[in-house]
């Protein structure tokens, strides 16, 4: 579905990300797993066309997408849940919602997608009159989500999902995250919790300092002494 081919991305003279290749095939969720400043957001923007690599390629269903802006890619079916979830602050859970369908023609089908995120995340049905930026950090979360997979992704891309949430929010965003893989849903996720990463992931890919040094099946991964005592915390 999503294939990354030996990409390299700069910062003016400061290489991010060195030669880096990964795959993500239809129906997986695939993690990528690194500390803070490996790469792991940086992967996720070029991605989504918000940044371009010097050289390599990337291609989604079969189509290259270096050369195609981001809510071009959107329309293909690949969304992203940024970083910071970075919902409209000054807008309503539902102007919200409503902003993640922009691209869509469909628009017959946006009643039922919508009744879809209220039953997935019904906390926004309580508070779709509320305003975004009065949220918790934990429905800010679920109504990024939720903005994203009005969409209708194909391959929904999270970067940092559990950043800033209490625990009992972590466990129930990666529940979620699984339950959307499950009704057919391609996830690839970024992540620095990587036990949680790992225990929902099909594969994983370990980047540090810009590189894949590390893939595999993530129960393998997660049995890993290397993988346990760099990010598990174990021995």
């Amino acid at each position: 579905m999503l294939k990354v081919d030996n990409i390299s991305v700069f910062y003016g003279t400061i290489q991010a990300l060195r030669n880096i290749s990964f795959e993500v095939n239809e129906g997986e969720i695939v993690t990528l797993i690194g500390a803070n400043g490996a790469g792991k957001t940086t992967t996720l923007r070029t991605i989504s066309g918000l940044m371009h690599p010097r050289h390599g390629s990337i291609s989604f269903l079969n189509q290259d997408i270096l050369k195609c802006g981001p809510s071009k890619i959107v329309e293909m079916g690949l969304c992203q849940v940024p970083e910071g979830r970075r919902i409209f602050a000054n807008l309503t859970v539902m102007e919200n919602l409503e902003m993640g369908a922009f691209t869509r023609k469909d628009t017959k089908n946006l009643k039922d997608d919508y009744e879809i995120v209220f039953q997935r995340f019904p906390r926004l049905k309580e508070r779709i009159k509320q305003i975004g930026g009065t949220l918790s950090g934990g429905e800010q979360q679920m109504l990024a989500m939720g903005r994203a997979l009005m969409a209708r992704p194909k391959l929904l891309v999270l970067d940092e999902p559990s950043m800033g949430l209490a625990p009992l929010f972590v466990a129930e965003i990666f529940s979620i995250v699984r339950d959307i893989n499950k009704t057919g849903t391609t996830v690839l996720i970024v992540e620095q919790n990587a036990h949680m990463a790992l225990s929902i992931a099909n594969r994983a890919y370990v980047i540090e300092t810009g590189k894949i040094i590390i893939s595999g099946e993530a129960k393998q991964l997660m049995a890993s002494p290397e993988v346990r005592k760099a990010y598990l915390g174990g021995k």
